[in-house]
Order: C-alpha cells, then sequence, then structure tokens
C-alpha cells in the first residue's frame, strides 16, 4: 500500500469557523451517499487485518469546490481544499468503523462516498473434540470444532471430512463485525468399514477478490469402531469324517472369543464328526459383546438297513418301520407279492406278509427284505347267551373267540359241585348237570392272548330259584345319642369264604373305606357319636356268579334341641282383626326331618282347642333333610281376635326316633308367650234389650255392660229428670223416654240405644182376684176334709201338762210336726 504525504496551509481563524460551519450543515442536509458525487477513492474497496496500517486515498476532479475531507471515528481529517486527501490509520482497532469522504460545491451543496472497508482475523489454529473416539456400529457420537477470535463470521465456511472427503459443511450468517467464538457440530453414525479412519474439520475465510483467502486445519482424529460380533452360518454340511474348522466365519471388533458347544459341553473344531455328532450346536462369541447363536450341523452318510428280519407289531398301532437311516434322509420303496405298495402308518391283520424294500440316497443304494407279523387281541365272544334252565336239567355254555396268539379261557362263576368246564378246538365250554339255585347268577369268560383279552357276561336263571345277598347287619337299626359312648355294628356274609371276593363299609366319600381283612368272618364299623351325622353306612359285598350287592344300615345319630323358643314375626300391631305370625325357634337339633312341633294353648291352667278360639294349629315348617344339627323354624299364622286375648301360647319340640329310638321321644318346651289383643268395645246387649218396659209407679235398673280392651268407659245421655245413675254404671229409670248407652275405649266406641216403654200395673186386681179364688176353694176343701176325717179318722185325746217336747213315737201327726205332748185316751 502506498502512503502520501501532503502539505498542509494554515487558514485564518474565521475562515476555519465559517468552513467548519459549512461541512456541519453540508452533513445535515446530505441523506446519504451520493452515486454523483465527484469523489473518487483509491482503492475503492480495502481489506485489512485487525490492528494493521491503512491508507486510501480521496480525490475529486471538480475545478471549483469549497472543500474535501475524511469522516471517520479513527484517522478523521477534517475539511481540506486540497484535491487529494489521504485517509491514514497506522493501526486500525476499532471494528464498527465507516470511513467517509465527503465533498463541498459551491452550488450544489454536499456530497459523499462511503470506503467499503473489510476488517478480518483469523486463527492460527483449530481444535476438534469427540464425545468418544472408541466408538459402536450404528450409534451416534457428536464432534465439536472449534474457531476461536474470528471476524467476519459471515465469510467463514466449516468442512468436515471422513479421511480425505468432505462429509459436512457448516456456513454462518451472522453480520456482526466484530470477532466471535464460533463451533460448528457434527453428528456421526459410524459403521464397521468406518474402523481406523480419520475425522477432522476445515475452517475457510473467503473475503473476495481483495482479500486473501484462509485456510486452517484440525488435528485428525483416528476413530475405531467395534462392532460384532456376527456369526455368518445359519446350518452347515459337512461330510462324515470331516471337521467344523473353518466351516463358519464370524466377525467383531475388538478381537473375539469364539467358542463351539454341543449339549452344553465345548468341542474342539479340529476334531472329526461322525453321524451321531448331527444337530443343533452352540455358538458363543465375546467381543463388544456376548453373542450366542444356535447352528444347525447335519453330518451327511450313506443309507443303513436298520430293521430286523422278522417285525412284529399289535394291531392298530402306528409302526416305526423306517427301515434305514443315513443323512440326507434316504427314500424306501416296498415292493409286497411284486407289487409297489404304500406300508400304512397303522398296521392291521390284513398288512401281514413278506416285503422286500430298496432302499437310497445321493449316497448309495442297498435292498432287503422284512417279515410282518401283526398280533391282535381276541375278537368279541360268540356262542354265549342269557339263558334259563328248569331245577334238575342239564344247561350247556358255550365260549370262542378268534385272535392271534390264539386266545385261551377262564370261567368266572359261582363254583358248584355241578359245573363241569371243558375246551375242545379252541372253545370252552361248560356243563351245568342238575341245576339248582345255586347256579343262578351270573357266568362270565375271559379270552386272553398277550395283545389283550375279552369277557362276556350272561345271567344264568334257574327257575323256582331265589337269591338273596348274603350280607348280614348286626343290628339291622342304630339310633345313637349325640356324644353317647361308641357302639358297633358288624357286617357278616353268609356264604363259603372263597366265594367272597370283596366286602367292605362304605361310610361316606370323604371317609376311607374299611375292607375286610383276610382271614375275618366279619368287618366292624363304630361311629363316632360326635361328628357322623350322615355317613350313610352301606355294606357292600361282591360274590362270584353273584355279583355286587349291598344293604344299608339304617343309623341315626340325633341330638335334643339346646333351646327352643318362641316370638312374633313381622307382626307390629296387636289389635283384633290384625294378622299374626308366631315362629317357634328350635336350635342345634338333629336330625330335622324327625322333628315334630306341636303348639300348645292354655289360659290360666286351661287347656284351650285352638279350633275352639278360631286357630288351625298347622305349623308350616322348613325341615332340612340335612342330619347335621341345624336350626328349624316353625311358624303358625291366624288372625287375631278379642277371645285370644290373656292366652299363654307354647311350643313343643319333639325328636320322634321310631321305636329303636329313646321311648318316649325326647321333647322340649319353650317358654309361654302372652296374648295381649286390644279390640273395640262391644255392649252386652242381652242384659240391654232394645226396649225396657217399666210399670208406673215402679223403677227399672238399666244395666250397661261392655266388653273391650282397653277397659271402656261407660257414658249415658238421656233427658230424663228422674233418672240417675246406680253403682257400676247403671242407670235408675222410672218413665219412659230414649236412653243411650255410649262404650269408649281407645280404639273406638258403641252404642246402645234403649227405649223404655210405661205400663200400668194390673197386678194387684190380678193378686186379690187370685187370694179370693184359692180362700173360696180352701173353704169348700176344708168342710169337705173335715165331714170324711170325723167320720173315718178322729180319735180321742187329752191334753195334759202341756209342754213342747220331741216327737213321741206313738202319735200320729198326718205328715205335720207339733210341739204339744198328747195321751191317747182310747
Amino acid at each position: 500500500m502506498t502512503h502520501c504525504s501532503q502539505e498542509t496551509t494554515k487558514n485564518p481563524p474565521m475562515t476555519d469557523w465559517i468552513l467548519f460551519v459549512q461541512l456541519f450543515v453540508g452533513l445535515l442536509l446530505i441523506p446519504g451517499e451520493d452515486a454523483s458525487c465527484p469523489i473518487e477513492l483509491i482503492p475503492p474497496h480495502v481489506v485489512v487485518k485487525y490492528g494493521d496500517p491503512v491508507s486510501v486515498n480521496c480525490s475529486t476532479s471538480a475545478s471549483k469546490f469549497q472543500g474535501l475531507g475524511w469522516e471517520a471515528s479513527q484517522g478523521d481529517t477534517g475539511i481540506q481544499t486540497e484535491r487529494h486527501v489521504m485517509w491514514t490509520v497506522e493501526s486500525l482497532i476499532q471494528w464498527d468503523i465507516h470511513p467517509l469522504c465527503f465533498f463541498n460545491d459551491m452550488k450544489d451543496g454536499q456530497c459523499s462516498t462511503r470506503l467499503e472497508l473489510v476488517i478480518y482475523t483469523f486463527p492460527e489454529t483449530i481444535s476438534i473434540n469427540s464425545s468418544n473416539e472408541k466408538m459402536r456400529e450404528n450409534e451416534e457420537y457428536n464432534f465439536t470444532c472449534s474457531i476461536l477470535n474470528i471476524a467476519p463470521v459471515q465469510n467463514l465456511t466449516i468442512r468436515w471430512y471422513k479421511g480425505d472427503k468432505v462429509i459436512h459443511t457448516t456456513t454462518f450468517t451472522n453480520d456482526t463485525k466484530q470477532p466471535t467464538n464460533q463451533t460448528s457440530f457434527f453428528s456421526f453414525t459410524p459403521m464397521r468399514e468406518d474402523d481406523q479412519t480419520t475425522i477432522r474439520c476445515e475452517a475457510h475465510m473467503d473475503l473476495g477478490p481483495e482479500g486473501p483467502q484462509f485456510n486452517a486445519s484440525s488435528s485428525e482424529l483416528n476413530i475405531e469402531v467395534n462392532f460384532g460380533p456376527d456369526i455368518e452360518c445359519h446350518t452347515i454340511e459337512i461330510q462324515e469324517g470331516e471337521s467344523l474348522d473353518g466351516k463358519c466365519d464370524v466377525k467383531g471388533n475388538p478381537t473375539l472369543y469364539v467358542e463351539w458347544l454341543k449339549d452344553g459341553r465345548p468341542i474342539n473344531l479340529m476334531d472329526p464328526l461322525g453321524r451321531n455328532d448331527t444337530g443343533t450346536y452352540e455358538v458363543k462369541a465375546k467381543g463388544l459383546t456376548l453373542v450366542e447363536k444356535k447352528i444347525q450341523v447335519n453330518v451327511l452318510y450313506g443309507p443303513e438297513w436298520i430293521c430286523p428280519n422278522i417285525y412284529t407289531i399289535p394291531e392298530n398301532t402306528p409302526h416305526n418301520l423306517t427301515c434305514s437311516q443315513g443323512f440326507p434322509e434316504p427314500v424306501e420303496i416296498w415292493y409286497k407279492d411284486e407289487k409297489e405298495v404304500k406300508l400304512p402308518d397303522i398296521l392291521t391283520r390284513r398288512d401281514a406278509g413278506q416285503y422286500w424294500v430298496i432302499v437310497s440316497n445321493n449316497l448309495t443304494t442297498f435292498n432287503n427284505t422284512v417279515d410282518i407279523v401283526v398280533h391282535y387281541p381276541p375278537s368279541d365272544i360268540m356262542e354265549l347267551e342269557d339263558s334259563e334252565v328248569k331245577v334238575g336239567e342239564v344247561l350247556r355254555l358255550k365260549c370262542s373267540s378268534g385272535g392271534n396268539p390264539c386266545p385261551k379261557y377262564s370261567w368266572i362263576y359261582y363254583k358248584t359241585h355241578n359245573v363241569n368246564e371243558r375246551t375242545e378246538d379252541g372253545v370252552s365250554g361248560l356243563i351245568i348237570n342238575n341245576a339248582t339255585g345255586f347256579n343262578t347268577g351270573s357266568y362270565t369268560c375271559h379270552a386272553w392272548n398277550e395283545r389283550g383279552n375279552v369277557s362276556k357276561t350272561v345271567r344264568v336263571t334257574v327257575k323256582g330259584a331265589k337269591q338273596e345277598c348274603p350280607i348280614e347287619i348286626q343290628p339291622d337299626i342304630m339310633v345313637l345319642q349325640y356324644q353317647s359312648t361308641r357302639q358297633s355294628v358288624d357286617c357278616k356274609f353268609q356264604t363259603n369264604r372263597s366265594d367272597l371276593m370283596e366286602m367292605f363299609w362304605e361310610i361316606r366319600p370323604e371317609t376311607p373305606t374299611i375292607k375286610i381283612e383276610n382271614g375275618s368272618f366279619n368287618i366292624r364299623w363304630s361311629p363316632d357319636t360326635y361328628k357322623d351325622w350322615d355317613p350313610s353306612p352301606v355294606c357292600h359285598g361282591k360274590f362270584l356268579g353273584i355279583g355286587q350287592c349291598n344293604k344299608t344300615l339304617h343309623y341315626i345319630l340325633y341330638k335334643s334341641p339346646e333351646n327352643v323358643s318362641i316370638g312374633v314375626v313381622n307382626s307390629t300391631s296387636t289389635e283384633e282383626g290384625d294378622a299374626m305370625e308366631l315362629q317357634c325357634n328350635i336350635t342345634n337339633v338333629a336330625p330335622a326331618k324327625h322333628l315334630r312341633v306341636r303348639w300348645m294353648w292354655q289360659r290360666g291352667n286351661e287347656t284351650i282347642e285352638p279350633g275352639s278360639v278360631g286357630v288351625s294349629n298347622e305349623s308350616e315348617c322348613t325341615l332340612p333333610e340335612d342330619r347335621a344339627p341345624v336350626i328349624v323354624n316353625c311358624t303358625m299364622k291366624f288372625t287375631l281376635n278379642r277371645t285370644h286375648d290373656g292366652i299363654q301360647v307354647r311350643c313343643e319340640a319333639e325328636l320322634d326316633l321310631g321305636p329303636k329310638g329313646p321311648q318316649p321321644p325326647p321333647t322340649m318346651t319353650s317358654n309361654s308367650f302372652n296374648l295381649t289383643v286390644y279390640y273395640k268395645p262391644r255392649i252386652n246387649t242381652t242384659k240391654l234389650p232394645e226396649s225396657v218396659p217399666v210399670i208406673r209407679g215402679y223403677k227399672e235398673e238399666l244395666v250397661c255392660e261392655a266388653d273391650g280392651n282397653p277397659p271402656p268407659v261407660i257414658k249415658w245421655n238421656y233427658t230424663s229428670a228422674t233418672a240417675f245413675l246406680g253403682s257400676n254404671g247403671t242407670l235408675i229409670v222410672n218413665e219412659e223416654g230414649i236412653y243411650s248407652c255410649i262404650a269408649v275405649n281407645s280404639l273406638n266406641c258403641d252404642e246402645r240405644v234403649v227405649e223404655v216403654i210405661l205400663k200400668e200395673d194390673y197386678l194387684p186386681l190380678i193378686a186379690g182376684f187370685v187370694a179370693l179364688t184359692v180362700v173360696a176353694i180352701s173353704v169348700i176343701f176344708v168342710s169337705i176334709y173335715s165331714i170324711y176325717y170325723k167320720n173315718t179318722k178322729m180319735r180321742r185325746y187329752s191334753l195334759k201338762n202341756p209342754k213342747l217336747s220331741s216327737h213321741n213315737g206313738n202319735v200320729a201327726h198326718n205328715g205335720w210336726d207339733i210341739q204339744l205332748p198328747v195321751t191317747k185316751l182310747s
């Protein structure tokens, strides 16, 4: 850069002041740079490093002007009258400087031109950093490129290199002039091919054609990529005698440790393999991680014959007639009677015979013969049917069956001396001579061979014979009280010991069966009176020819009720006409189905029949079938009426266990339940009729009695002035009129209206007439009797010393007692 010296002349003070004002006014009036301004900047564009010197010449070609100068925050020249003004700075240290050359014209005012100035700084080195130099395949890693103290940043470009190949570029748009620190980030996902490559970043500064070009590179980062292990095989096929060495590639970084295992045991890859080594192998490769993989190894060898010359198989079962082995699997072609056949998977008797077999695979071919023998069990028994025979006659039973090998026979029946067995030509016979009742029963023929067995049972009936189960239970009925002393019951058989196949007590499903022991003639069972409520004891017997039979023990374990109580159910009102439901609660009684419940009605010491008070004595009871202690509730429903008031009701629970149970049966009675019935008053109309006659001059008592609960209050309504109340609610009347009696309690009231009718008293006249009539009749009677007595009955008596005394036996009194002493004269 060229620097020019300029001579400066000193202006008078007034002239400098005038120029300064002109320059200030001109700057205020100039809105911006003027492209037609007659100013030339040499050079017009300047690129300078921060701190370096800079010089730019500003000149004008105008012949007349007032002044020329530079305006800048560093190196300002002020206005000068020279045609050439140099802007010179020894060390440019202001980043935001904007140098301006201005020109003052004599006529047009002022114009200016701004210098295009670029101040830069560029680092000598840049740095690169990575989150991890040892990387894993397919994982993302971050790289950082740092550039310190660089300007201007918009001219900066960062390039990332993998080896010599650009893989990423970063540009910047920041328009700041001052130096900044910049960072470029790059995310990188390595593959195994990137192992041992390098990563670096470069900073490029493009300052245009006027400026220099700067490049700076970071150091190279060596990348190590860890991957795998990768086991690159799935199935391996080798010839018998070869080894596994080199048959499967395993790759990975870092260096791998590879181990082969079969059935969990390590193997040597150099060892030759045989046909028995075919199978699944496990490969473990340990490097960056541990990888395990199952590898199928097939050892190839030629076909070999493995079938026996004679093959025996049960009928209708799958065969295993793969008569060769080899790898690849050999192909078998079967021939029978010179015809190619396909051997079925399930063999039957029709498939028996000799076969010719050709076996081959891609290694070799050979042939062989095999005889197939099919064994099958005996067929269903024929000719044996249910039969009847008369007593004393002969009966023949036949049993036959086909099978391979030929079947053998045996019979099961109730053996007696008159039965014979005989087997000829594959048929077994049974002959019953002189049949008796002992021959009645079942006869079973068994046919068997080594492949199976069949049997058939028929029934032989001897007419006139009766067969019973030869079991006896002693005692046959057992009734025990809860928690009483244990007792035992025996089950005996009534036949020969050899005829008995089995005998046992079946108590209940959850209790072990009690079986007869060898040499015993009976089995005994002792119930537990603390818990055996429903054992359902059954004695079973199984006898030859008779089969299964059993007898059941009639067993009861009873428990008297713990408590019997009586109460009301769903009844809140006890007024007459309301429904009443009484419940009898019997607690812990067993067995409930033997329970009998009775209701007893009493008033004081008087027993009342329920029907007399309109009640049915029937109970509604739910008696569970459960034999264990239960709670039983029995109810009785009836409608309350006034006759029930004051009655005591009790319920009685009785266990009726039959004639073998306790006598008398266990009973328990509840406490008394007192019935209180509230009812409205009812006047006794018998004592208080609707019409009452009163004789004139006499008084009549009107009695008003009423029944009710609570007891009613008696009130009289009348208008008579002479009537008055007597005792106990009676009314004394003596004149006619209407009298009303009202009985009232808290429930209701009852009213009785009485009409009193006044009547005349004819009784004195009637009484006088009757008296007169009686007197007349008496006079007539006395007269007649006197005449009669004088003529027939009269005697002579003397009254002497009359004294009152008792009767004398010699004196006749004619039925009348007198107390005067008399003496008979003649």
